[in-house]
C-alpha cells in the first residue's frame, strides 16, 4: 500500500487516510481536523457506522505481519502507528499517523473500562520518558484482563496480541475511546 517516512511533530495532529485510485495507485489524503468542542485536546476520529467489533476482527486478520519502522504497507510490515493507520483506513477512517499524535485524540477512560476498539497508548521503550511512543487496539471485553493487538519491534517482532503485563503497565499512558 504505502510507506510513510518522516512522521514529524506538527502543532496539530495530521489525520491520514490512504486509498487506491482506479489505476491501483495509492493516493494519500491528509487533513488537520478541528477539535470537537473548541479545546485543543478533544480531537475527533470519525468512525461513522463502523462497529468496533468489525475493526478488531479485521485487525486480527493481520496477525503475523512483520514489524517495519515507518511503514503502513502490509506487504513490507508495520510500525505500531502504521498498523493502526492501515486498520482504520481499511474502513475509511482518517487517523493521526504517529503514536504521539494520538495523545490528544478523543477522551481518556480508565484502563479497567477499556473495551474492544479502544486505543491503548504507551511510552516508548523508556518508561521514564512519559511521551507516547507505542500503541495498540484493545481486543478484550470490558472487565476482562486487558489484551491488545499491536505491531511490536520487541522479541515478538510484528503484529501480535499481548495481555497487559508488568512491562507494559510501567509504560502505560492511557486508553482513549474512539467508538
Amino acid at each position: 500500500m504505502m510507506l510513510l517516512l518522516g512522521c514529524g511533530n506538527p502543532d496539530e495532529p495530521t489525520y491520514t487516510i490512504t486509498a487506491q485510485d482506479s489505476s491501483g495507485k495509492v493516493q494519500p489524503t491528509t487533513a488537520t481536523l478541528p477539535p470537537t468542542d473548541g479545546t485543543p485536546n478533544q480531537n475527533h476520529v470519525k468512525t461513522a457506522n463502523v462497529a468496533a467489533t468489525d475493526l478488531v476482527a479485521y485487525a486480527r486478520t493481520l496477525t503475523g505481519t512483520p514489524y517495519k519502522y515507518a511503514s503502513t504497507d502490509p506487504t513490507q510490515g508495520f510500525d505500531c502507528s502504521g498498523f493502526i493507520t492501515y486498520v482504520f483506513n481499511h474502513f475509511g477512517i482518517a487517523v493521526p499517523r504517529t503514536s504521539k499524535d494520538f495523545t490528544d485524540v478523543e477522551h481518556e477512560i480508565p484502563l479497567e473500562q477499556a473495551s474492544p476498539g479502544d486505543l491503548i497508548l504507551f511510552t516508548g521503550t523508556d518508561p521514564s520518558d512519559r511521551v507516547v511512543g507505542h500503541m495498540g487496539i484493545v481486543v478484550s471485553e470490558k472487565g476482562s484482563p486487558v489484551t491488545f493487538i499491536h505491531s511490536t519491534s520487541g522479541k515478538a517482532k510484528g503484529v501480535v496480541e499481548t495481555t497487559m503485563n508488568d512491562d507494559y503497565m510501567q509504560r502505560f499512558v492511557k486508553v482513549v475511546k474512539v467508538f
